[in-house]
Parts: C-alpha cells; sequence; structure tokens
C-alpha cells in the first residue's frame, strides 16, 4: 500500500531517477547541489577546467593561484640557475641559496614584465628562456584576469533559506511551509517557485523512489524585497495530510525546493535550489517576527532570524 496518496498522472521524473535513497541521504544538498558521487572519470578533464575554476570557492581560487605562480617562477628559477647564474647580470649572491633566490625574483619580474633591470639575462640560452617566460606570463595572466573578471560577473542569486520548514497552522488547517528572502541589495522580479515531494514507496516488494509536486498557497510573486514564507496547504488533497513525524522518517521524505527568479542587475534569469529531510521539518511550529520599524517608520527586515520559531498555539 502506498504511504503517500499520488495522483495517477504525476510525473515521477524529476531527473533523479526512481533509485531509492538509505540511511537517509539528500537527493539534494543544502546548497543546492546534487548528493550524487560520481565514478570512472579522468582525474583531468580539460573540458571540465574552466567550469572547475569558475564555481569553486574564492579560498580555493586564491590559493590555486597563488600556488601556480610560486610553482611556476621556482621552476624558471632552477631553470636559470641550471643554465649558469653567472649568465644572470647583477645576481650577486654568493651561497647557492642566494643564488637560487636571484633566480626566483628575475623570474617573478620578468613573468610579469615588471623588468627592474637589477638583474639582466647575458647570454642566448638565458635571454631565449627569459622571453619564453614573459610572453607564458602575458598569457597566464589574461587567463587569471579572465577568470576573475568571469567570477564576479557570473550571474547568480544570493537566495537565503530558512534552515527548517514548519508545520504551521494555516487559515483552519495546517500549512508546510519556509521560508526565503533575497541577501542581496538587488532587485529580483518574477520569481517562481516549485516544490517537490520525494520519499521511497514499495511497489511488489521493491523500494522504488517518487515524486511529488506540491500545491502552493502561492507559486509566483512579482517582486522579492521582503521575505517571503512558501506555503503547502497539508488539505485532504495534499500527499501529507495527516502524516505523523514518524511516517515521514518511515518513508525517508525529502522536499526539493527550486527557485527562478529574473535578476535586474545581470538581466538574467537566475536559479536557486535547496532541500530539506524529514528531520528539518518542525511540527506545530511557526516562524518567529522579522519585522520591525526604526524610528523614521521604515520596514527593518532582521535576515538573521530568517531560521527562528517559536511554539504555534492550537
Amino acid at each position: 500500500m502506498a504511504l503517500f496518496k499520488r495522483k495517477s498522472q504525476v510525473d515521477d521524473d524529476l531527473g533523479f531517477g526512481t533509485q531509492p535513497v538509505s540511511e537517509n541521504q539528500r537527493l539534494m544538498n543544502a546548497d543546492g547541489s546534487s548528493n550524487v558521487r560520481r565514478t570512472g572519470l579522468p582525474i583531468f578533464r580539460s573540458s571540465d577546467t574552466y567550469n572547475w575554476l569558475i564555481s569553486m570557492s574564492w579560498k580555493k581560487f586564491l590559493f590555486i593561484i597563488l600556488l601556480a605562480y610560486l610553482v611556476v617562477n621556482t621552476l624558471f628559477a632552477t631553470l636559470y640557475v641550471s643554465i649558469g647564474i653567472e649568465h644572470l647580470k647583477g645576481a650577486d649572491g654568493i651561497s647557492p641559496r642566494d643564488h637560487f633566490f636571484d633566480a626566483f625574483f628575475f623570474s617573478a619580474q620578468t613573468i610579469s614584465t615588471v623588468g627592474y633591470g637589477h638583474i639582466s639575462p647575458d647570454g642566448f640560452a638565458t635571454s631565449c628562456l627569459a622571453a619564453f617566460e614573459s610572453m607564458l606570463g602575458l598569457l597566464a595572466f589574461a587567463l587569471a584576469t579572465g577568470l576573475l573578471y568571469g567570477r564576479f560577473s557570473r550571474p547568480t542569486a544570493k537566495v537565503v533559506y530558512s534552515p527548517n520548514m514548519v508545520i504551521a497552522p494555516y487559515k483552519g488547517i495546517k500549512g508546510l511551509m519556509f521560508r526565503l528572502a533575497n541577501l542581496r541589495n538587488n532587485q529580483l522580479i518574477e520569481i517562481e517557485v516549485q516544490v517537490v515531494l520525494s520519499y521511497n514507496e514499495s511497489v511488489d516488494e521493491k523500494k522504488i523512489r517518487r515524486f511529488y509536486p506540491l500545491e502552493l498557497e502561492r507559486s509566483k510573486i512579482g517582486l522579492l524585497t521582503l521575505s517571503w514564507t512558501v506555503v503547502h496547504p497539508i488539505d485532504e488533497n495534499s500527499p501529507i495530510f495527516e502524516k505523523t513525524a514518524e511516517e515521514l522518517a518511515e518513508a525517508e521524505v525529502e522536499i526539493l525546493v527550486l527557485l527562478k527568479a529574473f535578476d535586474d542587475t545581470f538581466s538574467q534569469t537566475v536559479h536557486t535550489r535547496t532541500s530539506y529531510r524529514d528531520e528539518d521539518i518542525i511540527h506545530n511550529a511557526k516562524f518567529a517576527n522579522i519585522f520591525s520599524r526604526d524610528d523614521n517608520g521604515r520596514t527593518t527586515l532582521d535576515l538573521s532570524r530568517i531560521g527562528n520559531t517559536e511554539v504555534a498555539s492550537s
């Protein structure tokens, strides 16, 4: 018997397949990424390098840029020393350590085309190596600049979601709710949200994954200036009508949230996603008020309280 009521013509294909989850693993992480581990791929994939560099965190990106800069200069310093430190005019170091750092800082000046002039190449081999490094530096810095610009200019949505969903009183019944807001000062317009219930179901003694789009009180708004509490009314037509927390946990429920909006800063459509597991649903609770007014009567929105809840009165 099905644990959840389903319409006869619900489309189960949401891109995740029908493979059931186990140990309450997420289909989608809270940050919107898919919780799928991919194997059988080569270690280095040139076709994925740009996407990897653009989408990684800023800390990793800056670390890779710094590491590449140090490695390249160390490599060229080693080549200059191997050709002969006497072919670098002005390199007056005495010890091998001094020779290496003279070559290293000459390499740093050459690759960035600064060329202070204190040290200069002498000899055909050293001059050819310096010319090649200078050309490589122009290409590398152009590439790094392009990646930096791409990271800044990439249209992304900075939407904060409440860490939990609540089941609260709603117009004489109950409603499944979560709250969201725009973290940026820009305007998001034509916001549309889709909420999908995902759960395990036994069919012929075999578990499969089902997907059920939840009907919302309102799935579209014109402008997101404050916060938006998205509500799924839990009426007789709801698949979670009269379902207890134990039943939701038994079905390993996950609720997927897909949001689409038009960003007027980038003049492009942006997307953001998140998900909630059954353990993220707080029963008989409601979201706390996050609005107030300043001395001039202007509305104030406290985004640090986006996930604050309180006990709901019956």
